[in-house]
């Protein structure tokens, strides 16, 4: 409002005014943001660029003729058909609880014997409902990550047992500082890593039902969404799925997204962006959504406006297919970034908005 400074009246800004002045308060928010997120998306220093590989050997036994892009890309699309089976592994037989620790072997075994151990940290709601949830953190986390989302979730009645990804934390070989191993340039190995973390997941769901629990569901942030959206479509045992950052497909998260850059440049010169996604559908939620289809799961789909890693167009995409298939699901939009996320006060509001719905939904 203005006054005049003659007659003392009141001056009101015409709605077009209102309009421009919203713009720009909008820009400078998003500016604000996307400054922030650039610094917090800068602040790793040991991103490597690694050689491209096939990894052909982590999957199928090399033909004679070395002929990896033929073998894989077959592999990759007979697994697509028979996914129940590649998603699948023995029950561990040494499942092993100490204190809140869980360990056991991982039913899908690597060459790295740190990362062939499953390390979980059980966080036991105080009123045991027998309501319990699998959380997997975002790539790269340290063990201390989601600590807190696990103790906020005790609070509103739920169990969470936190789970580290296969060549995260305590599963890290020593010649690692980041988990690249888990998503890199070598086609192969991503995928047998998404495949031993999901498999891992399953097999944590296996012990929590051996405990008592009846309701369970999954929480997975980021790539920890993904492993935990394969999760849900491919256990039975799953009753909700709490999905935090979406997107279609894996390969357009590491083609566009700020975080990938590096594993986007052990690429590039190798493989389209067509191509990757066609080797990588085997690890992408866009390759399932019938089965959500066919199994309505109740899902928390949590996306972020001005997100630079998981981009919005695709997040919406996501949004989009639940909508057409009607399957049952919340929308939880975040406005701020990827990062910016796990900051102040953008992580209240996405860990009270994930623990409400699974209070409400298990």
């Amino acid at each position: 409002m203005l006054v005049l400074p003659v007659t003392g009246e009141p001056v009101y800004p015409c709605a077009p005014c209102y309009t421009v002045l919203l713009v720009l308060m909008i820009g400078l928010y998003a500016k604000w943001i996307g400054d922030w997120e650039h610094r917090l998306a800068s602040a790793d220093s040991n991103r490597i660029v690694r050689p491209f590989e096939w990894g052909a050997e982590w999957l199928v036994e090399p033909p004679p003729n070395g002929d990896a892009p033929q073998v894989l890309e077959r592999f990759l699309q007979d697994s697509l058909r028979r996914s129940d089976d590649f998603y699948s592994g023995p029950t561990p037989a040494d499942y092993n609880l100490n204190g809140n620790h869980l360990t056991f072997t991982s039913p899908i075994h690597s060459p790295f014997p740190e990362n062939n151990t499953v390390h979980g940290f059980l966080f036991k709601a105080q009123e045991d409902r027998k309501r319990a949830v699998v959380v997997l953190p975002q790539w790269n986390s340290d063990a201390m990550g989601h600590i807190g989302l696990c103790q906020l979730l005790n609070k509103f009645g739920v169990t969470a047992l936190r789970m580290s990804k296969a060549y995260h934390d305590r599963r890290m070989p020593p010649e690692l500082e980041r988990a690249d191993y888990h998503m890199s340039s070598n086609i192969g190995r991503t995928v047998h890593a998404f495949r031993q973390t999901v498999v891992d997941v399953r097999s944590c769901l296996t012990w929590l039902q051996r405990q008592g629990y009846e309701r369970l569901a999954v929480l997975g942030t980021s790539l920890g969404s993904c492993v935990a959206f394969i999760t849900a479509a491919h256990d039975e045992r799953v009753n909700a799925g709490v999905f935090n950052h979406v997107s279609m497909y894996v390969s357009d998260v590491v083609w566009t997204g700020v975080s990938t850059r590096h594993v986007k440049q052990g690429i590039e010169t190798h493989l389209t962006r067509e191509q990757l996604k066609r080797y990588w559908s085997i690890i992408s939620p866009g390759s399932f959504l019938e089965r959500v289809r066919a199994r309505p799961i109740p899902s928390l789909l949590v996306w972020a406006r001005y997100d630079t890693t998981f981009l919005p167009e695709y997040s919406k995409l996501v949004l989009e297919a639940f909508r057409e298939m009607c399957a049952p699901h919340q929308v939880f939009t975040l406005p701020c970034a990827h990062y910016t996320t796990g900051r102040f006060p953008f992580n209240w509001m996405d860990g009270l908005a994930m623990c409400r719905f699974l209070s409400k939904t298990l």
